[in-house]
C-alpha cells in the first residue's frame, strides 16, 4: 500500500486538511468556528482517509479521491469569497492554501490509481488472450 506513490499524495491531502481542524482561517478565526466550514472539513476528511484506505477497490478509491477534490475545490472557492468580501482587508493564514494543495494531491493521486487500473486491465486482457489460444 505504501510503495504507491498516490497512496502518499492521499496521506499528505489528509494531514493538510487535518491541519485546518487546528488551524486559524484569518487572525484568530478558526476554520471549526464557522459550522458549514466545519461540515465541509469533516467531509473532507473523511473521502481521504476512505480514499487512502481502500487500495484494494481502485475504481472506487478513484472516484472517492475526485469526489474529495470537487468538494475540497468548493471550500476554496469558498474561503476566496471570504477573503475578497470581507470590508476590512483581514490577513489570512498560510493554512488558507492547503485546500488549493490538497485539490492537486487528490488529482495526482487519481492519475496514480486510474494508471494502476489500466495496468490491471491489460494485464487481465492479455491473460484472457492466452486462454484463448
Amino acid at each position: 500500500m505504501w510503495q504507491r506513490v498516490q497512496t502518499l499524495y492521499l496521506a499528505i491531502s489528509t494531514i493538510l486538511i487535518a491541519v485546518l481542524f487546528f488551524g486559524f482561517k484569518a487572525g484568530d478565526i478558526r476554520y471549526t468556528a464557522y459550522t458549514p466550514y466545519l461540515i465541509l472539513l469533516i467531509i473532507i476528511t473523511l473521502l481521504d482517509i476512505i480514499a487512502l484506505t481502500t487500495w484494494k477497490f481502485r475504481i472506487f478509491q478513484f472516484r472517492t479521491a475526485i469526489l474529495s477534490s470537487l468538494i475540497t475545490i468548493a471550500l476554496q472557492a469558498w474561503l476566496a469569497v471570504d477573503f475578497f468580501v470581507t470590508g476590512n482587508s483581514p490577513v489570512f493564514h498560510v493554512t488558507a492554501i492547503f485546500p488549493a494543495i490538497s485539490v492537486i494531491l487528490d488529482i495526482l493521486a487519481a492519475r496514480g490509481i486510474w494508471a494502476d487500473e489500466l495496468i490491471v486491465r491489460s494485464a487481465s486482457r492479455l491473460r484472457a488472450a492466452k486462454r484463448k489460444r
